[in-house]
Order: structure tokens, then sequence, then C-alpha cells
């Protein structure tokens, strides 16, 4: 995935770790990408991988939070902890109400995901907590073509309309009525 993405011109994002983050780090190096690892300081994790290029090093999980999704174009979540269902929600969360807009939230692996987006449509959509527009946010996958395409597709769109045009045409008010004007 990470080396399709690099070989695309996408530089690739990881929290720096070892497994999936490791993996990931060296797809980009191996694609001809950037490999950047924002890494958060905990006393039981291992250090940045050896695959990432530009480590960048936090000491607050929110800080990281905020870095991860200000410099994503997408998010391409892997099997993970509690970590990552943190970013997974709070990225979730910040586009259900409009604070970041056109960014894919990918979930690769259906097996490991099926169990989670389940529980969301017979629990949380069937009680009201969540819109099925809400759930719709979510992209659940296998395969990486179909989440590469999800990606470049997206960014496509945000070349052609780039955000800047559309918050300015969101902006503008209307011309007053009578009624305004009073």
């Amino acid at each position: 995935m990470a080396r399709r993405l690099a070989s695309e011109g996408f530089a690739v994002i990881t929290g720096g770790g070892p497994g999936v983050m490791e993996a990931a780090n060296k797809g980009a190096v191996e694609g001809g990408g950037r490999s950047v690892g924002c890494n958060i300081e905990l006393p039981f994790e291992q250090g940045t991988n050896a695959y990432v290029e530009v480590p960048i090093n936090f000491h607050y999980f929110f800080v990281r939070k905020t870095m991860f999704v200000k410099y994503s174009e997408a998010f391409v979540i892997f099997p993970g902890g509690f970590g990552t269902m943190d970013e997974l929600f709070e990225a979730l969360t910040l586009i259900q109400t409009g604070k970041v807009q056109d960014f894919p939230l990918i979930l690769m692996g259906t097996e490991y995901w099926g169990g989670l987006i389940g529980w969301m449509r017979q629990t949380m959509l069937a009680e009201g907590k969540v819109s099925p527009e809400d759930l719709d946010l979510l992209v659940l996958t296998d395969s990486v073509e179909e989440a590469c395409s999800i990606i470049k597709s997206c960014v496509e769109r945000k070349r052609m309309f780039p955000r800047d045009l559309r918050d300015e045409e969101a902006a503008t008010p209307a011309s007053p009525g009578k009624s305004d004007a009073e």
C-alpha cells in the first residue's frame, strides 16, 4: 500500500514505530517517496523505526493527532490497539462535524474491522446515536487498489475544486433583501 502510494507521489506518514508502521515507512522508501514518522514519547514504546526519513517526536497525543490530520490527505488505518482507535475516532469526529473535509477514512482489513462496523450499525445507528451518513464516512476494504483509487480521486477533486474556493463560496453572504436592510 505505502509503496504504491509513494510511487504515485504521496508522502507516507506513520506513527514511526514497529510493525505495520515500519512496513509502511519501508514501503514509502522503496516506492521513492517521503517517509515521515510522528513518534510519541512513551516509556514502554520502542523508538523510531529505521525507515523513517523525517522523524518528528511528540510528547502529547493531541499534538500528534493534530499533525496527522493537518498534513494528511487520507487515513489508511490498519488493525491496531487503543491508540489506533483513538486516532480513528478523532478523525471521524472531525469529518462528521465538518472541521475536516474531503478526507477518506479507509479501514484495511474487513475481518478485523467488520465487528466494529457491525456494532456501530446494530447499536449506535439503531439507537440514533449516529446517522447512516456518518457510517458512510468509513470505507472498509481489503483491496490496496480500491484504497489507492479512493485517495487519488479525493486528491484530484481537491485540485479541481480547491478548498479555499469552496470555503469562499460557502462564506459569501447572499445579497440582503429589503427586510435585512431595514
